[in-house]
Order: structure tokens, then sequence, then C-alpha cells
């Protein structure tokens, strides 16, 4: 047996019909595509979502409220995460590079700094945004809070 005399078993592999070539083919007239409506027309493509004729989910779901289009998704990290990062790491300060490196936020995150928990070590903190109580809290502990 060589691959170049491979053949099919016999009767396994039927012709494909031609459709549209006269009524001895038996597949003339229609092409079976039907009588009328769009599907037997040329052109005729789905909308997505289609579903019948049904309403479609996208117009069946209620829809209400507004997204702000600007609107700023932060990374939230607590004054107590900085405590175990600073228990750690022994760092005097935290940046993003740092938080970042063990794994707290990504390169591209935007980080805000929230008061939950407390600081107990002096160490400067970097970071996009701080709520009002961690930016105080960090002060009182003797740290600095700059904003990027």
């Amino acid at each position: 047996m060589k691959l170049n005399t491979l053949k099919p078993a016999e009767g396994s592999v039927k012709g494909k019909k031609r459709i549209g070539r006269g009524q001895g083919s038996g597949k003339g007239g229609t092409s079976t595509r039907g009588h009328k409506g769009a599907q037997s027309r040329s052109g005729y493509s789905k909308k997505k979502g289609f579903e019948g004729g049904q309403m479609p989910l996208q117009r069946r779901v209620p829809k209400f409220g507004f997204t702000s289009p600007n609107r700023i998704e932060y990374r939230a990290i607590n004054l107590s995460t900085l405590e175990e990062l600073v228990g750690k790491t022994k760092a005097k300060a935290i940046d993003l590079q740092l938080l970042v490196d063990n794994g707290l936020a990504h390169k591209n995150d935007v980080v805000k700094i929230l008061g939950n928990g407390e600081l107990k070590s002096k160490v400067d903190v970097t970071a996009h945004a701080f709520s009002a109580t961690a930016a105080k809290a960090i002060e009182a502990a003797g740290g600095k809070a700059t904003t990027l």
C-alpha cells in the first residue's frame, strides 16, 4: 500500500449536488432556497444576534443609568497592606514599582491608597491618589504621602 494509491471506500463519498443548474438536476428552480423571503434572495446576510424575528436580547434587557466614559478605575490598596509590605521588605519608601514587584498592582494600574487598617511605620508613599484618612494616617506615622 502506498499513499498515492489510497482511495475512499466504494460508495462512501457522494458527488456534490450542483444546485441552480436546471430542472433536470433536481435542484433547479428555487435552488434549495425555498420560495420568497430574505434568505431566498442574493445579498442576504443575517444580523448579529438575530433570533428569528423574536425580540432580540439586547432589546429585551432593560437599560437605565449612565456610564461615564471618563471614569477612572483605581487599584485600591489599604494601609494594612502597606504595613505588611513594610514588614516584609523593610522599605523606607513605597512607590508604584515596589507595589508591582510585590504583586499588589500591575504596571499600568492607577493606584489609590485607602485608610483601612493601621500604619505604624514611618514610610514615604507615592501613589496616584490618597483617601483623606489614608493621607492623614501616613503623616501621623511620620511619613509623607506624595501624589503622582
